[in-house]
């Protein structure tokens, strides 16, 4: 049976969605394609028409994730406060994909690391964008300084088993980058 293009493309995002998700909950080495088609509702069988192969998969899920991640309208005050909350450290699959994979990207291919430096670029120029005015380094600065912080910060309080320690490292960055940036 023949899919239409509108079709291909719905399960195309579908796919990407599901892997989204599933890479950023579990990271790249544990989630299989078998594992990426059942989640989309497909066979398996159906991936090979979308990717070329599980890398393929890979570098298209992160400029996938990484294009539909932003602050929105918001100011960049909401933003600090909605990155550096529990709900999002403590959902990763429906999170930030940096702070999800960024540690990660290292053992991946040069498509998945170009993927990831375009995301970056995009999200540091996205908090310049939001910044008060100030001179263009300045601005570069603070965005590249406060958007390091952000993702560290939500990778430490993911990392340790304290709660309480974890919710003081998203609460003092949170102060820090209010003090000194916005």
């Amino acid at each position: 049976m023949k899919v239409s293009r509108e079709q291909m493309a719905e399960n195309r995002r579908r796919i990407l969605d599901v892997a989204s998700r599933l890479f950023k909950d579990k990271g790249f080495d544990a989630v299989s394609v078998a594992e990426v088609m059942k989640a989309a509702g497909m066979t398996h069988g159906g991936f090979y028409g979308h990717f070329t192969s599980k890398d393929d998969l890979v570098a298209q899920t992160l400029a996938h994730a990484l294009a539909a991640d932003s602050f929105g309208d918001g100011t960049f005050s909401d933003f600090v406060r909605s990155y550096l909350a529990p709900r999002h450290r403590d959902n990763p699959g429906n999170g930030c994909p940096i702070s999800s994979l960024a540690a990660a990207i290292r053992h991946q291919t040069p498509a998945a690391k170009a993927a990831m430096t375009e995301g970056l670029r995009a999200q540091i120029a996205r908090i310049e964008d939001a910044l008060p005015d100030q001179d263009a380094s300045g601005k570069r600065r603070a965005a590249i300084g406060s958007w390091a912080a952000m993702v560290g910060a939500v990778i430490l309080a993911r990392a340790v088993d304290d709660p309480e320690f974890s919710g003081e490292v998203l609460e003092q960055t949170r102060a820090w980058i209010d003090a000194n940036v916005g």
